[in-house]
Order: C-alpha cells, then sequence, then structure tokens
C-alpha cells in the first residue's frame, strides 16, 4: 500500500491533511473496529471454563456473552454520532473507551454469571463508540468508491482479528483462568488509546460540526431515514450482519464441545473461515474503483443465497452433520462471498450523508446491530446439534437481503446507470 493518503472531493476538505500515512491510517481505524471482533471472538474459547465456574446449566446459554454484548453495543451508537458531530471524533472516542476499560475490570471480578452478562453489555456499550466513529473517521476523509476501498481495506485487518483471537483466548486460558482473556481486552483498549491520541487528529470537518441538540439530532435521523438508499442498504446490511452473528454465537458449539469436538484445533477452523473473509476484502478493495460498489455487492449477495442453499442441501444430504472438510469448505465460500457485500453495503449508505456522517453512521449502526443480533440470536439458539440453523439461516437471510437491495434500487440491480 502507497503511503500517500488520496484525498476526498475538493469539496469536502479544505485542510491539508496532517495525521498519519495511508497505511498506518488503516490500521489505526481498523484496531478501532476490531475491539469489538476481539471482544467476542477472544472470548468464545473460555465458554467451557466459565459454564464450569458459573455451573450454567444449559450450554446455549452461554451465547448470551455474545448477544448481550450486543445489546449493549447495538443503542449505545445512537448516543456517540450526536456526540461526535458536535464535539469532535476524538473526546467521543476517548470517553467510549473509558466505559469499555471499565466493562473490562467489572467482567474481571463478576461474582455470577449475571453479573458478567451485565460486564458485557456495558463492555458492548464502550465498543460502540470505535464502531461508529470508525466509519464516521473514513466518510470525513472519502468518499464514493474511495471509501468503499478503503472499508474494504480497514475489514480485512479488522477480519484479521477473527483468525487469532480464539487463539490468544486459548493462550490466555493456559495462564489458568478465564479472566486472563480479559486481560488481554484490557491490554487491546491501552494500545489504541495511547496510538490514535498521538498520531489521529481531528477529522471532522469545521462546516459539518452541529450543534448538540435534540433538534439537530432529529434533523439528522430523519435525513438518514428518508434517503432510500440509506435504509434500504443498511437493511440489507443487517440481514447479512444476522448471518455471521449466528455463526460466530454457534461456533464453539459447532467446532470445539458440540458437533466436531476439535478441541484444541478449534482456533484453527475458525481462523480458516475468517481468512476466506480477509481475502475477499482485499481483493475488494482491488477492483471495487473498477467495477463499482454496486456491481460488486450485488453479485457478492447473489451468488452468497446460492451457495446458502447449496450449504443447506449438503446439511441434509449428511443429516445435519457433513465431514468436517466438506462443511468448512461451503462455509469459507460463504464467508468470502459475503464479504463483498457488507463493506460495500456501509459505504452505500452513508454516501450520500457525509454532512451528518457521524449522526447517520450511529443511527444506521444501531439499526444494522440490533437488526443482526436479533436475526443471529434466533440462529443461534436454533442449534440442535447440527449444522442445519446456520445454513438454512445463511440461505433465508441471504434471499432476504437480495429482495430488499432490489427494493432499494427500484428492482434495477448492478449499478445500471450508477457510477458506484
Amino acid at each position: 500500500m502507497s503511503d500517500a493518503l488520496p484525498t476526498v472531493k475538493a469539496a469536502e476538505t479544505r485542510r491539508a491533511w496532517a495525521g498519519p500515512g495511508f497505511t498506518e491510517f488503516v490500521t489505526i481505524v481498523a484496531l478501532m473496529m476490531a475491539v469489538t471482533a476481539i471482544s467476542i471472538d477472544n472470548l468464545l474459547p473460555a465458554f467451557p471454563a466459565i459454564e464450569s465456574r458459573f455451573a450454567v446449566s444449559d450450554p446455549n446459554h452461554l451465547q448470551l456473552l455474545v448477544y448481550v454484548y450486543m445489546l449493549g453495543f447495538g443503542p449505545a451508537q445512537i448516543i456517540y454520532g450526536p456526540l461526535s458531530d458536535s464535539l469532535g471524533r476524538r473526546p467521543v472516542l476517548m470517553a467510549s473507551l473509558g466505559v469499555y476499560v471499565a466493562g473490562c475490570l467489572l467482567a474481571m471480578v463478576a461474582p455470577s454469571f449475571g453479573w458478567l452478562l451485565a460486564a458485557r453489555v456495558i463492555q458492548g456499550i464502550g465498543a460502540a463508540g470505535g464502531r461508529v466513529l470508525s466509519t464516521a473517521i473514513v466518510r470525513d476523509r472519502f468518499a464514493g468508491r474511495d471509501m468503499a476501498s478503503v472499508m474494504s481495506l480497514i475489514m480485512m485487518v479488522f477480519l484479521i482479528v477473527p483468525m487469532i483471537a480464539p487463539a490468544i483466548g486459548g493462550a490466555m486460558l493456559a495462564f489458568g483462568s478465564w479472566i486472563y482473556v480479559f486481560i488481554s481486552m484490557l491490554v487491546l483498549a491501552f494500545i489504541l488509546t495511547a496510538w490514535f491520541g498521538w498520531r489521529m487528529p481531528e477529522t471532522l470537518h469545521p462546516e459539518y460540526r452541529r450543534p448538540l441538540s435534540l433538534k439537530a439530532t432529529i434533523q439528522a435521523v430523519r435525513l438518514t431515514v428518508s434517503t432510500r438508499v440509506a435504509v434500504g442498504y443498511a437493511t440489507a446490511l443487517g440481514l447479512l450482519t444476522g448471518c455471521i452473528m449466528g455463526y460466530v454465537g454457534s461456533a464453539e458449539q459447532v467446532f470445539d464441545t458440540g458437533l466436531y469436538r476439535l478441541g484444541p484445533l478449534f482456533p484453527l477452523a475458525f481462523g480458516m473461515v475468517a481468512g476466506a473473509m480477509g481475502a475477499a476484502t482485499l481483493i475488494n478493495s482491488r477492483v471495487v474503483r473498477r467495477l463499482g460498489m454496486r456491481r460488486l455487492s450485488h453479485a457478492g449477495t447473489l451468488a452468497f443465497t446460492l451457495v446458502g442453499l447449496v450449504q443447506v442441501a449438503v446439511g441434509l444430504a449428511y443429516g445435519g452433520h457433513p465431514p468436517l472438510a466438506l462443511f468448512l469448505a461451503v462455509l469459507a465460500a460463504n464467508q468470502f462471498l459475503i464479504s463483498f457485500a457488507m463493506p460495500n453495503f456501509n459505504a452505500l449508505a452513508l454516501e450520500p450523508l457525509g454532512a451528518v456522517a457521524g449522526t447517520a453512521s450511529s443511527f444506521l449502526g444501531f439499526y444494522t446491530t440490533i437488526l443482526g443480533a436479533a436475526c443471529g440470536y434466533a440462529i443461534g439458539q436454533s442449534f440442535d446439534g447440527t449444522v442445519l440453523p446456520i445454513g438454512l439461516g445463511y440461505a433465508g437471510l441471504g434471499a432476504l437481503a437480495l429482495v430488499v437491495v432490489a427494493w432499494t434500487e427500484r428492482w434495477r440491480l448492478f449499478g445500471q446507470g450508477s457510477s458506484t
């Protein structure tokens, strides 16, 4: 990657960029998003230890450690966007990281499973700042296909985390306690706080700074929800997020303690699937400028849905327990394809909302997170000892996302008549 940082349209930037070069910029913003991924995936290998420590009666209840985190993560995004549009991106991120650290510390001293779930909610509230502000910061600096390309690179770095997070969690368990998993989360938060504070300047354009008032926030939200492209692509993104959340919530039971019983090899299988997503986002970042966001995301969603049907067929053919290699191949193919849709959907939703990027990012982030968590919870809680709930979820949600995209584009797919 070149260190020459591409610029936004002249109308959107009137001052020289004094921040880090392109590679460092992408890495810092990806780290902001990675807090969410590591807070979920890092904990998966610790589920059996937590189950034993708190005498959790139903293994499916351990999935709540993922879903209550998202319960805090989703609504909190509504707060960070308007705050950052008024106060700036930097102070709001620092405050959110403080909340996240508090959640980590509370989890480490949890005397009960209920306490641990409450701490996870607080963690989610803190991590939501990084999710909202990472997208807003990219929108502050880029637009159109450039934004989609940068978001793909950020997603690629972000997706490296699921490849290594379970292994890190497993390594922390080697120290003797699941508490060390939360220590690793603390370390990441401190690194991000120091790096961002040292290197990243304020990115909010002065002309886009908005008063912190209920009226201004309502105006920004009204603009967001009345923009067909924003609502449509955010809905499709939420549905596909539900596929990811359903898979992540079920992964430990599928690969580790339930279906395939991989034990220490669980992080390897999980990482292989995540690696397919990372490869796809890298490819997307290279070709999106040439082919456009719509063409890539529409084709990716269609192919994802078709492979989801293959996933269901494979599950049925083997009574819900296909050979591990076959299941991993089909699952990795679907994760590969979904990565041509999600970063582009995110960029397309925000493309027309540059003047209210913070509030729009927070509202759409809240909406996609809650929708994704609800769909993911339905898939995860349907786990019945087979891979069929994941396959059915992928096929069904993929098809629904495709219909939503078609509605958004007034039933004209694949970028007809569009430069994006």
